[in-house]
């Protein structure tokens, strides 16, 4: 009776995490329709637009320095396998300083990705959490139904669908931060854990020439007879 009791929870759980990751996507594709409708995505264009070119060009050289992908380093680089001696408590102030800011700098990505995994994780085994954002989900489902034809009339005041979707958005972000604070801060503090004892202990100072590389593009083709080679003199001749 135990182990049927139990499968009969799990399969309960299971499908009610499944059906609540359906409203999800389903709401989520229906706040995208409601956005585009209401004129966000031109609002933000117009805005992107009237900055000057410069800003927008360091905008976006700036996020294709930090997001990069060459900048999330393999598991045998953060970790550090095969190396003699990864991770070892350096006793020097200075150069614990050095190698923390090495680190932050070098691994940054590697550390938002373990911050977003952990926050990942915690939401998946809270299920007040879930249950909350599919309510949420639900309710962006009624009010995106209820204003499909432009508008919608409530005690004889009419409210458009980019004045609904303001306000939704509104209440969103505070419902979304009265049930994700306790994973937020769980998240931040676990994963500032993590990272500032990877920061102290890893030593990746061999890798700290890796941001100068070059890379060398094209062929080079060395031939005995390379004009390059003799255009120089004769040495022979001329000692002669």
């Amino acid at each position: 009776m135990a182990l049927t009791d139990d499968s009969t929870t799990s399969s309960t759980n299971s499908g009610g995490l499944a059906s609540t990751l359906t409203a999800l996507n389903s709401a989520s594709s229906n706040i995208k329709n409601a956005w585009d409708k209401s004129g966000g995505s031109q609002a933000l264009s117009s805005i992107q637009s009237s900055l000057p070119q410069g800003t927008r060009d360091y905008i976006a050289d700036a996020q294709n320095k930090v997001f990069n992908r060459k900048n999330l380093r393999s598991p045998t680089v953060f970790f550090g396998f095969g190396e003699e001696k990864p991770f070892y408590l350096e006793r020097v102030p200075s150069l614990v300083t050095e190698r923390v800011k090495h680190n932050l700098s070098f691994f940054y990505l590697n550390y938002a990705l373990l911050t977003t995994l952990l926050f990942c994780l915690t939401l998946l085994i809270s299920p007040s959490a879930i249950i909350g954002i599919g309510l949420l989900g639900f309710a962006w489902m009624a009010v995106i139904r209820a204003t499909s034809e432009g508008s919608v009339q409530v005690k004889g005041i009419t409210i458009t669908q980019k004045q609904a979707t303001i306000v939704m958005s509104g209440f969103s972000v505070m419902v979304l931060i009265w049930l994700l604070a306790h994973i937020f801060w769980w998240t931040l503090s676990t994963s500032g854990f993590l990272t500032g004892v990877h920061c102290l202990l890893r030593d990746a100072s061999m890798h700290k020439d890796e941001e100068d590389r070059v890379e060398m593009q094209g062929d080079l083709s060395l031939d005995e007879e390379a004009s390059f080679l003799n255009s120089g003199p004769d040495p022979v001749g001329s000692m002669a």
